[in-house]
């Protein structure tokens, strides 16, 4: 099954789109899933033709395509609660404005809804990202979450993403949030519960990240084969834990490459995720999209591993298809 293999271009944007692009193009890789931040995509720009075609160029120079972009950023603030100095980091100007928490937010959801234009414009009907979350902040149930306080949150989501998605699904394109701590959706049974917040709509589904799966003792391939008519999009990404006794699977607030933490990202084929039996589980569901390389190892010089992640991807396309079809019982699982 070829799938094209793609370069997510979140961890890079320190550097200017066209020497990512560059690099990628050496390497090998068949594209780019684009971030909208940096100087690789604005989306404010949607309109502007000649803007959208020199993104084309630079990837036709560079012997890459896009078939995804990214805005996990500005997706981050339009449910989150409290939005405060880490929200102000990572969004531009235009959306942080005066820093008032709901003015925020709805400058956010104008910003997801340029983000479907641009993916229009570029000729992309795949946005990937984040939602945010107003009830992330009660994920340890202390002090208790009411049930429908709960409610309320999901609910909350509901109300600010169908907007979102009408625009979405006016100009043909469609989200897929990557299931992932401190969004609406982080585990199994938050994404059941957000698929059906949302309605089941067809615009919107899931970007399938293995390796926020590890650390919570969840099975990436049930999930896979449970989801299946969801799966938009597939990140690769490795991590691995470290639970000696001293170190906790939340972080305990260290950086990534420090080994007191309870679990971190690593390069790709030196961690935990069952590779061999996903890609197969995705041969089963018969999932043909980008399998991007999220490049995210602290502890490794990127220029480096980033060819290897490549290497080892292909081997995990090449992996033969099952000759019996998929079961179609799969597919209902999680409706």
């Amino acid at each position: 099954m070829a799938r094209p293999i793609t370069l997510f271009t979140g961890q890079w944007a320190d550097l200017p789109f066209e020497e990512v692009a560059r690099l990628a193009g050496e390497w090998g890789y068949d594209g780019l899933e684009i971030a909208c931040w940096g100087d690789h995509i604005d989306v404010s720009r949607w309109d502007d033709e000649a803007y959208v075609q020199s993104r084309l160029d630079i990837l036709e120079r560079n012997g890459l395509k896009v078939w995804t972009i990214s805005n996990h950023l500005a997706g981050q603030a339009v449910c989150d609660d409290p939005i405060d100095e880490r929200h102000r980091d990572i969004l531009p100007d235009r959306v942080w404005g005066d820093g008032d928490a709901e003015g925020v937010r709805q400058r956010a959801a104008e910003e997801l809804k340029d983000t479907a234009r641009f993916a229009a414009a570029l000729g992309v009907k795949t946005v990937t990202g984040f939602t945010g979350s107003s009830i992330w902040k009660a994920v340890a149930m202390f002090p208790p979450a009411s049930d429908e306080w709960i409610a309320a949150g999901y609910q909350d989501f509901a109300d600010r993403w169908h907007p979102i998605l009408d625009v979405f699904e006016e100009v043909g394109v469609r989200f897929a949030l990557e299931v992932h701590p401190s969004e609406i959706a982080y585990d199994y049974w938050t994404a059941k519960a957000t698929l059906e917040a949302i309605g089941h709509r067809s615009s919107f589904g899931i970007n399938f990240d293995p390796s926020h799966f590890m650390w919570q003792q969840l099975d990436p391939v049930a999930f896979v084969l449970d989801f299946a008519p969801h799966i938009f999009h597939v990140h690769v990404k490795e991590s691995i834990t470290n639970l000696d006794g001293r170190n906790g699977v939340l972080g305990s607030h260290l950086p990534w490459a420090n080994p007191r933490r309870g679990w971190t990202f690593v390069s790709t084929a030196h961690g935990e995720v069952p590779w061999e039996p996903l890609f197969r589980a995705l041969n089963a569901i018969g999932y043909d999209g980008p399998t991007s390389v999220e490049w995210e190892d602290a502890g490794m010089d990127r220029l480096q591993g980033a060819p290897e992640a490549l290497a080892f991807v292909r081997t995990l396309n090449a992996i033969t298809p099952p000759v019996a079809a998929f079961d179609a019982a799969f597919s209902t699982k999680a409706d």
